[in-house]
């Protein structure tokens, strides 16, 4: 586990403009986040050919139908959640020879209305990535309940992670960032505590 490294920030850039993201670039931060696949190709497609430097996350739920073009724009997808999404980014990663960095993401309320695998299949899911599929599955991402401590789910991605010898974890967000460093997040996606409330 990174223990000691200081958590890399996420900026959540999704519905702000460029002109409102271009600052914190010039100003040297690296890596954003978007929720859309079209809305990034849109902003991101031009500045990502002339700032090499720039890694871009995507951190919304992610259609089969859309992974062509999520897996020729990201590099890194947080919201991994089922092995036919997993085989359709295998397979055009393979067209284009290029290898995204990749997190399992894990419904750990069992919500209905949000994303990720439930936590009794995680393991199946895993494994299936690593070794069958070969793909380069760095960490395990989270979004706990909104009206729920979410120390409870942080303190379980800390043991799913340490049980698998994860190295990354993408959890907390701008409400609740600092608590999801005390249980070892190793990227935090933060939005409003940046570029303020979203109209």
């Amino acid at each position: 586990m990174n223990n000691n490294l200081i958590p890399k920030i996420i900026a959540v850039s999704k519905t702000f403009i460029m002109n409102e993201i271009i600052p914190l670039i010039d100003y040297g931060h690296t890596d954003f986040g978007e929720n859309k696949v079209q809305e990034a190709i849109d902003k991101w497609s031009k500045i990502k050919t002339t700032n090499k430097d720039i890694k871009l996350h995507m951190i919304g739920k992610l259609q089969t139908n859309k992974v062509k073009q999520a897996v020729s724009l990201f590099d890194y997808i947080h919201s991994v959640d089922s092995i036919k999404l997993a085989e359709k980014i295998c397979k055009e990663q393979k067209k284009i020879n290029k290898s995204i960095k990749l997190f399992i993401q894990i419904n750990l309320g069992n919500e209905d209305q949000k994303n990720g695998i439930e936590i009794e299949n995680f393991a199946d899911l895993y494994l299936k990535c690593k070794n069958d599929l070969k793909l380069d599955v760095i960490g395990i991402m989270c979004i706990p309940p909104v009206k729920k401590d979410s120390s409870i789910f942080f303190q379980e991605m800390k043991k799913i992670a340490e049980k698998f010898s994860i190295e990354e974890i993408s959890m907390g967000m701008s409400s609740d960032y600092l608590k999801a460093i005390e249980y070892n997040s190793t990227f935090v996606r933060i939005g409003s505590k940046i570029f303020g409330e979203r109209s």
